[in-house]
C-alpha cells in the first residue's frame, strides 16, 4: 500500500518513496533543553513517532535521528539563575525529555546526537558559505546573506523583497540586511564557547540542524518534521544553508509539519499561565491516555487539548483494556494489524480515521495487535484498572506496607496501623480485613 504524505514545500498530498530504495532517513527536530517538556513539545514527538512505525511497517531500514540542542541562549541564562554549568541544565532536561518520551510510549530514535558534539562540522559548513559568497564576517559574527540565495522563502512561501520592504525593526550594525541570519556569534567571558576562524564563539540555532543531518544522513534526506512554528525562520533557513554548502537543488524530499496545540481554547503562553508539562499531566493521566489524546486529531490540524479530550482518551483506552484482558491468555506472538488502519495512516498519516478504525475491529486479538502497533495496550491490564497516575506504588511495596500494618495490629498500635491504611488509600488501595488476613484492591 503506498504511503502519501502533505509535503510542506508543494503543499499538497504527494505519493512517498525514499530515494534509495528500501531505506528511509528521516529527521525531527528535537527539543532545546532547558525545562521539563510541555505538551506542545509532546505532540511532534508522538505524531512523528506514528510515522516511525509505520515507515518501519514497510521499509527494511528506516533511520529515524532526533536532536537534542544542548547550546542555546536559553540554556545559558537557566544555568545562570541556577549558578550551575549549562552541562548540568543540558543534562537534566534531556535525562527529562527522555523519561518523558518514555512515559508517552515513543520509541527511540534511531539516532539522537547532541548539537555540542557537532560544532566542528558546523564551522566546516560556514567555511564553505563564507568561501562560495552566500556568507559574510562583520564584527565576531558571521551571517548568511539572504539575498545571495534566490530560492529563499520557498518553503515559507514569503516574498524575500515584500519581507524586506515590512521590516520595521532596526537593523543590527553588524548585519548587511535585515533577515540575513547568524552562522556564528562571539561568546563573552560567562557565555560557553568554542574556537573558531573567527574567534572564540558559539553556533546559530540554525545551523545546528543542518551540520546533523549532513553528517549522520547525508546532503539529501527523505522526511524531515517539526512543528508549524519551525517553518519560518528555522527550516527556510536550513534550506538556504545546506543547498548553498552541498550545491543542491533539493535538501529534503518531503517537509512534514504539525499543526499548534491550545490548552482549553487558548494559546499556551507564559503569560496567561496555561503551560502544561507531561510531568504535570502525569499527576491525572498516564502516558498512554496522553498519546491518545494528541492522536485523536489529524496531526495537520490544531489540536485544542483540554480536559474532556484526555477524559475521552481515557474512556476509550479503558475499554481497549478490557478487550486486552479477554484475550490476555493467548500466546501467540503474530501480529495482525488491521489493513483499513494502515490505510487510513498511510493516507498522510490519518490518526483520527485510524483510530475509529481500529475501534471498529470485531476481531479482539486483531484489535490488540493493531492498539499495540500504534503505542498503546502495552500494559498489564491488572496494572491499568488497578492503578492510577498518580499512584506509582509497586506490588511488592504494597505488601510490605500490609505486613507492617498486621504487626502494628498485633502490638495493639492501631493510630499507626491506621496510618498506614491511609496511606495506602492515597494511592488508591483498599484494605479488607477478614478472618484474620488482609485483602486489598484498587479502587
Amino acid at each position: 500500500m503506498k504511503i502519501k504524505l502533505y509535503n510542506s514545500l508543494s503543499n499538497k498530498k504527494e505519493d512517498f518513496s525514499p530515494l534509495v530504495k528500501d531505506e528511509v532517513k528521516m529527521y525531527v527536530c528535537g527539543p532545546t533543553v532547558y525545562n521539563d517538556p510541555h505538551i506542545g513539545n509532546a505532540r511532534p514527538a508522538v505524531v512523528f513517532d506514528i510515522l516511525y512505525r509505520l515507515l518501519l511497517n514497510q521499509y527494511k531500514n528506516v533511520v529515524y535521528v532526533r536532536n537534542i540542542t544542548d547550546i542555546d541562549d536559553k540554556i545559558i541564562d537557566a544555568a545562570n539563575k541556577r549558578k550551575v554549568t549549562i552541562e548540568e541544565i543540558s543534562d537534566q532536561y534531556t535525562e527529562s525529555y527522555h523519561d518523558d518520551m518514555k512515559y508517552l510510549n515513543n520509541l527511540s530514535p534511531t539516532k539522537e546526537p547532541k548539537a555540542t558534539d557537532y560544532i566542528d562540522e558546523m564551522v566546516l559548513i560556514i567555511q564553505k558559505l563564507i568561501s562560495k559568497g552566500f556568507a559574510y564576517e562583520k564584527e565576531k559574527h558571521v551571517l548568511f546573506n539572504v539575498k545571495k540565495y534566490d530560492l529563499y522563502g520557498k518553503l515559507s512561501g514569503r516574498n524575500l523583497e515584500d519581507m524586506i520592504a515590512g521590516a520595521r525593526v532596526e537593523v543590527a550594525p553588524y548585519k548587511e540586511n535585515e533577515h540575513d541570519f547568524v552562522l556564528w556569534k562571539p561568546s563573552d567571558l560567562d557565555s560557553p564557547g568554542w574556537e573558531s576562524p573567527w574567534g572564540t564563539g558559539r553556533p546559530g540555532w540554525h545551523i545546528e540542524c543542518v551540520a546533523m543531518i549532513n553528517k549522520i544522513l547525508g546532503p539529501v534526506i527523505d522526511i524531515h518534521g517539526g512543528g508549524q512554528d519551525l517553518i519560518f525562520p528555522h527550516h527556510e533557513n536550513e534550506i538556504a544553508q545546506s543547498c548553498c554548502a552541498n550545491d543542491n537543488e533539493t535538501f529534503v524530499r518531503f517537509w512534514m509539519h504539525n499543526g499548534y496545540l491550545k490548552m482549553e481554547g487558548e494559546k499556551m503562553s507564559k503569560s496567561l499561565g496555561n503551560i502544561v508539562t507531561v510531568k504535570e499531566l502525569s499527576k491525572d493521566y498516564k502516558g498512554e491516555v496522553i498519546r491518545l489524546a494528541l492522536l485523536l486529531t489529524h496531526y495537520r490540524k490544531p489540536i485544542n487539548f483540554s480536559k474532556t479530550l484526555l477524559d475521552q482518551a481515557k474512556k476509550i483506552l479503558d475499554k481497549l483494556y478490557k478487550v486486552k484482558e479477554e484475550v490476555y491468555h493467548i500466546k501467540d506472538k503474530q501480529e495482525h494489524i488491521n489493513d483499513e488502519v494502515i490505510e487510513a495512516l498511510n493516507d498522510d498519516l490519518n490518526t483520527s480515521l485510524a483510530i475509529t478504525k481500529m475501534l471498529s475491529i470485531q476481531d479482539k486479538k486483531e484489535l490488540v495487535d493493531t492498539a499495540l502497533f500504534l503505542g498503546f495496550l502495552d500494559a498489564d491490564p491488572k496494572e491499568w484498572f488497578s492503578s492510577t497516575a498518580k499512584s506509582k506504588i509497586l506490588e511488592k511495596d504494597v505488601l510490605i506496607m500490609i505486613k507492617q500494618r498486621d504487626s502494628y495490629r498485633k502490638n495493639g498500635e492501631f493510630d499507626k496501623a491506621d496510618l498506614v491504611r491511609d496511606e495506602l488509600l492515597q494511592h488508591g488501595i483498599i484494605l479488607k480485613d477478614s478472618n484474620g488476613a488482609t485483602e486489598w484492591k484498587y479502587k
